[in-house]
């Protein structure tokens, strides 16, 4: 499974553009502290959190494209190798993420951008009942990493220089517990350097054919998930959606589905109460912002249950993650389905979209 989300974190790389494209390389300096956002949390952190990053990068340039509208963002590759605040107990991480920038403000020499990436890490302390019982926080030594930052850059040149401010977290969707999750907020403070001809930034936008069309489409998803405290058993989460999804604009997209959830762990939620298949079945309405970036889309949704016997998470559910789109109409779908902070499950699915484009 986790060499399946591997293939959708490489897949950032390879959003290709012509040769005007410029590469180059960055090394940022981060610091932060662990964020406690459970109350049985509230001992982990004992220091700040440090750490590296360096980075290969791709400054896209493609006239009359997705590339322009959005002004010329950026894709790359980041190694990440650093601590969360509690070295002892929650150890160091190293973390591979692919990721994107897209600018918000692009002048001469100054960009305000937003990023986002996803990847995997591997800790080298998780929680053990004997050795390392106080990491009640991850529960394996490979987890999955998500980044969402702001960051301001000076440029000058071919060497850039920046701050930023980003969340940082890691877990493994409750493939393995204890499963809840490290966030990390990070201050960092960069420099990039470009590699060969270098191109001044759009300073115009070009006006852009809005798309309003109306595509539908069905997925399915499958996960896996243990149950804290114990953890002693795997079950199997099946869902599939029906949708209808239009892109509002060139870099804004919205869809509104239904979707139908088996959660094979719930038989086990209040244990003495009678459970049967159909009992177990959860209907939910949802609706998400996208971003939509060629054939990557960046996908952020909030659903509601309007089924859901047993209740064991509350009404509302999230999702978060992105989905890679190919000509055919198939897409790959990865993402967190989550309950506020809580994380639930991964979902890895596949779909397909009938009315698609031809173009």
């Amino acid at each position: 499974m986790k060499n399946l989300f591997l293939y959708f974190v490489i897949s950032l790389l390879a959003i290709e553009a012509r040769s005007q494209s410029e590469w180059g390389y960055s090394y940022h300096l981060k610091m932060g502290t662990l964020a406690a956002h459970r109350g049985s949390m509230a001992d982990l952190p004992e220091q700040l959190a440090w750490a590296s990053e360096f980075s290969l990068f791709k400054h896209l340039h493609q006239q009359d494209s997705w590339v322009e509208d959005y002004k010329d963002p950026t894709v790359g590759a980041t190694l990440f190798i650093g601590s969360v605040g509690n070295n002892n107990v929650l150890g160091r991480f190293a973390a591979l993420y692919g990721f994107s920038e897209l600018p918000l403000l692009s002048l001469k020499h100054f960009e305000l951008s937003w990023k986002f990436g996803t990847g995997l890490a591997v800790t080298n302390r998780k929680f053990d009942p004997i050795f390392n019982p106080d990491n009640i926080a991850i529960g394996s030594h490979l987890n999955m990493m998500i980044v969402m930052a702001l960051k301001a850059q000076y440029r000058n040149k071919k060497s850039s220089y920046s701050l930023g401010l980003d969340i940082t977290h890691f877990s493994n969707s409750a493939f393995q517990v204890p499963n809840l999750g490290l966030n990390v907020p990070y201050l960092s403070l960069g420099y990039s350097r470009k590699i060969g001809f270098v191109r001044n930034p759009l300073s115009d936008q070009k006006p852009s054919f809005i798309r309003k069309k109306i595509y539908l489409g069905v997925s399915g998803m499958a996960s896996l998930k243990e149950l804290m405290p114990d953890g002693d058993r795997k079950y199997a989460i099946y869902a599939g959606n029906v949708f209808a999804r239009s892109i509002l604009a060139p870099k804004a997209g919205f869809e509104i589905g239904l979707d139908v959830f088996s959660n094979q762990s719930h038989i086990d939620f209040e244990p003495l109460v009678t459970k049967t298949q159909w009992s177990l079945l959860q209907l939910g309405i949802y609706s998400a912002y996208f971003v939509p970036m060629n054939h990557i889309h960046f996908v952020f949704g909030m659903g509601v249950y309007v089924r859901d016997w047993y209740k064991p998470n509350g009404p509302i559910y999230h999702r978060i993650g992105l989905r890679y789109q190919w000509f055919n109409g198939l897409f790959g779908h990865v993402a967190i389905k989550s309950h506020w902070a809580k994380a639930d499950y991964l979902e890895l699915g596949l779909g397909f979209v009938f009315n698609r484009s031809k173009s």
